[in-house]
């Protein structure tokens, strides 16, 4: 790496810990005074998610935004277990880069990438070695709780998925996902109460989770696909809107006939 290049952002690094530690000092800003890291772990989801619109937007500048913020927040939580005298910013690149020389053996280890390729279930036997020498742990347990239940089913699953409890292929999963969904259209079809209600909710739940383990067969991240259809979704029922706006009218006042084939019509010109 180039010396200027590689001074200069060491030198951006001091600069953001010099501006965090004037925040959080005697005459710094009383909001960040007050931060605590778990404060602050609230606002870096946030962030993160903005950074990850960011990228699907695909706009350089939005993009290089909201990683700062990440970055900030980051270097941030960093600061407050310095303060207390824990660990450090340092610690922490340390901690990270000693941990991906150890799971990349086939490019920083004796073997060459050509004799031993990369293995996404070599990378996760490394990484189980490393968390059963720091703790033991149930299968499960490396999968966070506060990740949104998407995410989370498709992890499990995964994880799951790697002890061999599993099904054989993709077909199995869809066959599964039909009977999920005829038990759930029995549960409609149950008294309303407030448990069947309950037993409603469980059924269309299992419907989803299943759906989250074709998803991993077919290798789609379920997320991302949800994601994509909500965007399609969103971008077709803005596009009613203008169009109901142009004739002086809100899509309130349209009928359902004149709403469905509003749609149609935006369906067969985006084709």
């Amino acid at each position: 790496m180039d010396k200027k290049r590689s001074t200069g952002k060491e030198q951006s690094f001091i600069n953001l810990i010099g501006l965090i530690e004037t925040l959080r000092g005697t005459n710094g800003c009383p909001w960040d005074k007050k931060q605590t890291s778990k404060t602050m772990s609230v606002y870096l989801l946030e962030e993160v998610y903005e950074l990850v619109d960011a990228v699907e937007s695909g706009n350089p500048e939005e993009i290089c935004e909201e990683l700062g913020d990440v970055l900030f927040h980051i270097f941030f939580i960093a600061m407050l277990f310095e303060e207390k005298e824990e660990f450090g910013i340092n610690d922490v690149v340390k901690q990270i880069t000693e941990k991906m020389l150890r799971r990349h053996p086939h490019v920083f280890g004796p073997e060459t990438a050509e004799k031993k390729p990369f293995s996404s279930n070599r990378w996760h036997k490394i990484k189980m070695n490393e968390k059963n020498k720091a703790k033991t742990g149930a299968v499960l347990d490396s999968v966070p709780k506060k990740l949104p239940a998407l995410m989370r089913a498709y992890r499990i699953s995964e994880r799951a998925a790697r002890t061999g409890f599993d099904w054989d292929n993709i077909s199995d999963v869809m066959q599964k996902a039909e009977e999920e969904w005829q038990e759930f259209r029995c549960a409609l079809d149950e008294n309303t109460d407030d448990n069947e209600k309950s037993n409603i909710s469980v059924e269309f739940g299992d419907i989803l989770f299943t759906l989250v383990n074709i998803a991993r067969f077919a290798a789609i991240h379920p997320e991302t696909a949800l994601k994509e259809s909500i965007k399609k979704f969103e971008t077709r029922f803005r596009t009613m809107e203008k169009i109901a706006a142009q004739s002086g009218r809100n899509v309130e006042s349209l009928s359902r006939n004149e709403l469905d084939t509003m749609w149609e019509n935006i369906k067969r010109s985006e084709a």
